[in-house]
């Protein structure tokens, strides 16, 4: 299962110092996107039991060094939305985050879904 989601508000980074209120906005906002994106692809599908890899692969705006930590946890509200929109605990997720050298006009994250190692890419 693939979808294509928004580059994260920068205030959803970890390093953010914003009001408590703008951060929920920005979460909450961050969450309902993914869990719409994978809904309205019509790809949900059910995984078989055990872990679900979740490649992320992060096409940033521009070329300013990011680093992977700081940027998955930037996607924690839209992993969350996936999970809710597949009807599992996100806990089954084992994260696969890649930053390309692409850069992508306003940027963008390609996130693809893989059940079970066999099934890993």
């Amino acid at each position: 299962m693939k979808i294509e989601l928004p580059w994260p508000d920068r205030t959803l980074h970890p390093n953010a110092r914003v009001h408590w209120a703008q951060l929920a906005k920005a979460k909450k906002a961050a969450r309902e996107h993914a869990y719409y994106t994978v809904k309205g692809s019509g790809l949900v599908h059910t995984f078989p039991p055990g872990r679900i890899h979740i490649w992320i692969d992060f096409y940033p705006p521009d070329r300013r060094k990011r680093d992977d930590d700081g940027l998955l946890a930037s996607m924690k509200a839209a992993r969350d939305g996936i999970a809710d929109a597949l009807g599992v605990d996100d806990s089954r997720f084992v994260s696969h985050p890649m930053i390309h050298d692409t850069v992508h006009k306003g940027g963008i994250v390609r996130v693809t879904l893989t059940g079970g190692p066999t099934n890993a890419v």
